[in-house]
């Protein structure tokens, strides 16, 4: 398709309008973010102005589109900055205020929620989630024989609340090539397609389809998060997105994270984006891509039933809104008044909780837990937390040196790229204190 040429007159309009706009989105996000001159916190502005240099290469290189890069210590923005583009094809600029796929980053809030009941007493970290969802009474594990037919046994424990926060729980992925055409066959929601039907429906489904192993026996990246959003709808009484903006949401000032944000922020959604070796960088497709068992979409936040409340994977949001969901628990559970979670609970999720089930992988409740079973990969600090999104987003919270690190980008398949690991050792190789 030829790109459409852009009059040198009409471009200097657009760029002076799109200049405007981007001045009056970092103001609102400033304000609503306590801000900080980097070196009195303990960072130095000339070495954070490498992510700049860093997501700018990667951007000229063609091997995204856009970024949001942010970086708040000891409760201060020091730095928040967005580069490239918004839309690549429609010549909009990317925004600080850009609202981005989060995907499993929907994860750790879906685990907040559910310590939020269990901190009411709605239940025990240990208690079988048969006992309020039925459908997971006794639990059936695959069978692979040498010959033959797979079969399935009855596993020999149940699935505990316990191993839906921290993926233990012998569910799997779409992607699993033993499972995952069960779960596409069965009807099995995963959050980044097109879904005519609830959580309640899908969790149903797999529910009736058998476990990859027994419960407990080993760490496996899994649907469970789904399974635990719907035992937050079950436990409350309320639908998962009613939970979320009344219970998370407002306290925090998340104002732009939704399941299926609003028509009139919809231009404020970053475009998604491909990259293959091959044939380089370039729009998200308007069909499906399918990988396998795994068919995912870009367009789900705004063309669907809307009716999918997926706890694992659904949400979109900002840099921002993000970053005041990681100061709560930093902060050890609350930001400003707003108290979500005690300290102790914030403390439980962020230890390990795999222990012997998986030598190398640390993961707590809801998160993945860095340098507690092996040395840092790259810099940061023993016992940091974080996690990442399908689209390419990430975030990483240190207790030890009071810093969070949001990264927002839309891009798969993303290839080799590490550009989100590269933001991450920046921001800590700008530390001066």
């Amino acid at each position: 398709m030829r790109t459409m040429e852009i009059p040198n007159a009409m471009r200097r309009k657009i760029n002076i309008a799109a200049l405007c706009v981007l001045v009056l989105a970092t103001t609102a996000v400033a304000q609503e973010l306590p801000v900080a001159k980097p070196e009195t916190i303990g960072l130095s502005s000339e070495r954070l102005e490498r992510i700049a240099t860093a997501v700018q290469h990667n951007i000229d290189d063609k091997r995204i589109a856009g970024a949001v890069t942010l970086v708040i210590r000891r409760g201060h923005v020091a730095w928040l900055k967005a580069q490239g583009m918004l839309d690549r094809e429609a010549a909009k600029p990317m925004r600080p205020d850009a609202i981005f796929r989060i995907c499993s980053m929907t994860k750790p809030i879906t685990s907040v929620a559910a310590m939020m009941l269990y901190e009411e007493g709605a239940f025990l970290l240990d208690d079988p989630v048969s006992k309020y969802l039925p459908e997971f009474k006794n639990p059936k594990v695959l069978v692979k024989p040498a010959s033959g037919k797979p079969y399935s046994i009855p596993a020999t424990k149940e699935i505990t609340i316990r191993d839906l926060f921290r993926h233990t729980s012998g569910l799997t992925y779409h992607w699993d090539p033993d499972l995952g055409p069960m779960y596409k066959d069965g009807n099995v929601a995963h959050g980044l397609l097109q879904y005519d039907g609830t959580i309640g429906d899908s969790v149903k489904q797999l529910a009736s389809i058998p476990l990859l192993f027994n419960p407990g026996d080993r760490w496996e990246y899994s649907l469970g998060v789904d399974v635990l959003g719907r035992l937050v709808e079950v436990v409350s009484g309320k639908p998962l997105d009613e939970f979320f903006r009344t219970r998370i949401f407002q306290p925090l000032g998340m104002k732009d994270t939704y399941f299926y944000p609003p028509d009139d922020k919809l231009d404020r959604l970053a475009a998604a984006y491909t990259y293959y070796a091959d044939r380089g960088l370039n729009r998200f497709p308007d069909t499906p891509i399918t990988e396998g068992s795994m068919v995912y979409s870009a367009d789900y936040p705004y063309h669907s039933p809307k009716k999918l409340f997926a706890g694992g994977a659904g949400l979109v949001s900002t840099a921002a809104d993000y970053a005041r969901f990681c100061q709560m628990m930093l902060d050890g559970g609350k930001i400003g008044n707003s108290r979500l979670l005690s300290r102790k609970s914030v403390e439980l999720m962020s230890h390990d909780q795999l222990g012997k089930i998986s030598p190398n992988q640390g993961f707590g409740l809801g998160f993945g837990i860095d340098g507690v079973k092996s040395p840092l990969s790259e810099l940061g600090s023993p016992g940091q937390f974080n996690w990442g999104g399908f689209f390419y987003t990430a975030f990483s919270i240190d207790p030890k040196e009071q810093m969070i690190v949001v990264f927002m980008a839309q891009l798969h398949p993303m290839g080799d790229l590490s550009l989100d690991r590269q933001v991450h050792a920046l921001a800590y190789q700008a530390i001066t204190d």
